[in-house]
């Protein structure tokens, strides 16, 4: 999906990844993130934010939750949203502020306590009875907890597993439930997701529940609640700032766009974000037909992958088709054109869209890069524990 853009945008990551491997520093199932690129792109993002008022929240699920991609961020956009408790600890001891947090999973109750104590800026709740636990949480710590209220998706939007929210036709009720709740205030909303990228083009369009989210927060405004927030998560990037903004966001929630890997960067390669990881992995066996496979552990179902490069002989192989219930042992290749262009334990690079804390893959952070100097910063773990 990315190949291509990565080649032509940032080769040198190509070439450092593929020796990395062939001389065993890093292996197979292996994720390698260029830190320079993801902090440029973190500082560009930042600027253009700040050009239109916008506030951001920065995600890092899709890089492995990783300490040293997290604190590069963080001294451009200082405060995180943090998909559940386990990224948000690792967000917090990294050093990041709490900005939004349970926005894609809801905060188990008994990690509460822990969680608000770090004063997040805003806690999203899906409904009354997660309000009324994060109001008791904030009142035992003595404070008054802002929360975002989580809209449900227009039908056909929501990605299967991530159902829920507040129905806009009960949004009213909801609000006058929260609104005798001592320990939280209605602070906004929120809806996922926001934007996405035209199949097409690439270009991010708002999605149904964009306008669902500007509905709820006028209804709430109504009522006498000010200032409120509305986060429009979900492709995030250069382009889609400018559009956030003339629509009414006050926060966006950049992930992908840190690594230069939306949709739109698929496909237009002169994107401001450069691309910033690649994933390598080996040739394991080859098949009686001829046919390639890979060692797997890093393939994500809705990857877009397309083909992989085998730089020894400079083969490019197409990536063969797997089913999305596959067990990711190993993925096969087509047969190349002519014996000997893959073997046995040959480096292959790829790059495409991943959420690398559901993989088992490895994470190595190289910095240097746009200097010519590559250093390796280190080997981790996809949760962003150090190997």
């Amino acid at each position: 999906m990315f190949l291509d853009t990565v080649l032509t945008r940032n080769p040198r990551l190509v070439r450092t990844a593929a020796a990395l491997h062939h001389r065993g520093a890093i292996p197979p199932d292996t994720y390698v993130i260029d830190l320079d690129a993801v902090e440029a792109n973190a500082r560009l993002l930042a600027a253009e934010a700040e050009r239109w008022g916008l506030t951001l929240w920065f995600v890092v699920k899709h890089v492995g939750r990783n300490p040293e991609l997290i604190r590069a961020i963080a001294r451009h956009i200082p405060k995180y949203a943090a998909i559940d408790p386990p990224e948000a600890r690792v967000l917090h001891a990294a050093g990041a502020a709490a900005g939004n947090v349970g926005h894609l999973v809801q905060i188990p109750g008994r990690a509460l306590d822990e969680v608000l104590a770090w004063r997040p800026e805003a806690v999203t709740v899906y409904d009354a009875a997660n309000a009324r636990a994060v109001s008791a949480a904030a009142e035992r710590l003595g404070r008054v907890q802002d929360v975002l209220v989580r809209l449900e998706g227009s039908p056909g939007t929501v990605h299967p597993g991530q159902e829920g929210g507040v129905p806009l036709s009960g949004l009213t009720a909801f609000a006058a439930e929260v609104e005798r709740m001592p320990g939280v205030r209605i602070a906004g909303v929120t809806a996922f997701p926001c934007v996405l990228c035209d199949p097409d083009s690439g270009a991010p369009r708002p999605t149904p529940n964009f306008g669902l989210a500007l509905t709820a927060r006028d209804l709430l405004a109504a009522r006498g609640h000010t200032r409120l927030k509305l986060s429009a998560p979900s492709a995030t990037s250069m382009a889609s700032l400018p559009l956030l903004a003339k629509l009414g966001a006050t926060h966006a929630e950049p992930g992908h766009c840190l690594t230069g890997t939306t949709p739109l960067h698929a496909v237009d390669p002169h994107q401001p974000e450069r691309p910033a990881y690649v994933y390598v992995s080996e040739v394991a066996h080859t098949l009686a037909d001829g046919r390639p496979a890979l060692r797997g552990g890093g393939f994500y179902s809705r990857s877009g992958v397309r083909d992989a490069l085998l730089p020894r002989t400079g083969a490019r192989l197409r990536v063969q088709a797997a089913p999305a219930e596959n067990i990711d042992y190993y993925r096969t290749l087509d047969a190349p054109a002519t014996p000997g262009e893959a073997r046995l334990g040959d480096t292959a690079v790829l790059a495409f869209r991943t959420q690398i804390f559901v993989t088992r893959s490895h994470v190595a952070v190289v910095s240097g890069l746009s200097h010519g100097e590559p250093r390796s910063v280190g080997l981790y773990d996809a949760l962003g524990r150090a190997v």
